[in-house]
């Protein structure tokens, strides 16, 4: 079985190698081992927390969180997970759940559209994962130009996002054929669409195993390098909770610290166990989970979590540099903002500052 190690730390430069390297992401809402009460002096009671997708191995953290009793350590009664998925936006703002993990997108459009009150305080992937995966034989969507006279096929809640790479790219939405798909990707197999709205580590990955030879255009690359996984509150629960946020955030870190160090094939036992918890719930879900397709998800994923940035400052980070380039991300889509009307970084700043050990969390 392998871990993760970080270069320097725990986290190698050869993370995407499965003979070396493989990092477990997933997560699930709680069973009643996992929401047992807190441990810490401190009572924060239950939470809710909006996951943007299906509880698979993109949640790793948070499973090892309710798992080695973190989110008790930091004073959590419960911390309700539910399923995407969902930007979170709309529950963020009618108070459903407390804590969102979204986009910089999704949630800079409704800052800038609505005039909404949300912020990312942290981010679990520094690149968005976002691409439109087209097959190399036949759409090959290879560049942005590539698009026009397309159909592609784009999900509901993708559909913003979607839109911001055309503007980016200074593409007319009708010069595209935008077509309605769920986030299974038969209907490119099939060829009914040209190309298809996906993640380079969840669908691409899929289709590539089904054995089609895949081009991938791949949003970060592509005049959209923003966070994504973003943790996202809104201005007044983080203003009335700032210590319900840090013990949030202290969970989360030490929870995606050992998607790093735990044994590659315990992490998929335990990312089927709450995968298979979420489809007993009635979650959606898509089938039986591959094995050999997870670790190649979490091989993916493990580029866009270790950085230079969180190897030198920790977990979660967000340097000036990415703050700006998001922002620059969506003023080319069209949505004018300033670094501070999406990121308030602060207390995460605090944490580090304050326990810098957890640079180097032991679990």
């Amino acid at each position: 079985m392998h871990t993760l190690t970080r270069p320097r730390r725990r986290v190698t430069a050869a993370l995407a190698l499965a003979a070396t390297a493989a990092l477990a992401l997933t997560a699930c809402s709680p069973t009643a081992s996992e929401t047992s009460p807190g441990s810490a002096s401190v009572d924060h009671g239950e939470i809710s927390v909006q996951y943007s997708w299906i509880k698979n191995e993109e949640f790793a953290g948070e499973y090892y969180a309710y798992d080695n009793g973190y989110y008790d350590e930091a004073g959590f009664s419960a911390v309700q997970g539910i399923a995407g998925p969902d930007t979170g936006v709309a529950k963020l703002l009618s108070g459903s759940v407390q804590f969102a993990l979204s986009d910089a997108a999704s949630v800079g459009a409704a800052v800038a559209e609505q005039d909404a009150p949300l912020k990312i305080v942290a981010t679990t992937f520094q690149k968005n994962p976002f691409t439109v995966l087209s097959l190399t034989d036949k759409g090959n969507i290879a560049t942005p130009q590539d698009l026009i006279g397309k159909k592609i096929g784009v999900q509901d809640s993708n559909a913003s996002v979607f839109k911001a790479l055309l503007a980016a790219n200074d593409i007319d939405e009708d010069q595209v054929t935008v077509v309605p798909v769920d986030f299974d990707p038969t209907p490119l197999m099939n060829g009914e669409v040209d190309g298809f709205m996906a993640y380079l580590t969840n669908e691409a990955i899929t289709v590539e195993m089904e054995g089609y030879e895949v081009t991938n255009l791949a949003y970060a690359d592509n005049g959209l390098p923003y966070v994504a996984e973003a943790i996202t509150v809104t201005q007044q629960y983080l203003d009335e909770n700032p210590d319900l946020v840090k013990a949030f955030l202290i969970a989360e870190i030490k929870g995606w610290t050992d998607t790093f160090t735990q044994p590659t094939d315990d992490t998929v036992t335990k990312v089927t166990e709450h995968y298979n918890a979420s489809a007993a719930a009635g979650d959606l879900t898509f089938g039986e989970l591959d094995p050999a397709k997870v670790k190649a998800g979490l091989e993916a994923q493990a580029a866009l979590i270790s950085t230079p940035e969180t190897e030198a400052n920790g977990l979660f980070t967000i340097s000036d540099e990415l703050k700006a380039q998001s922002i620059s991300s969506l003023a080319a889509a069209g949505w004018e903002l300033e670094v501070d009307d999406l990121f308030d970084t602060t207390i995460l700043d605090e944490i580090y500052t304050e326990n810098p050990e957890l640079k180097n969390y032991q679990p």
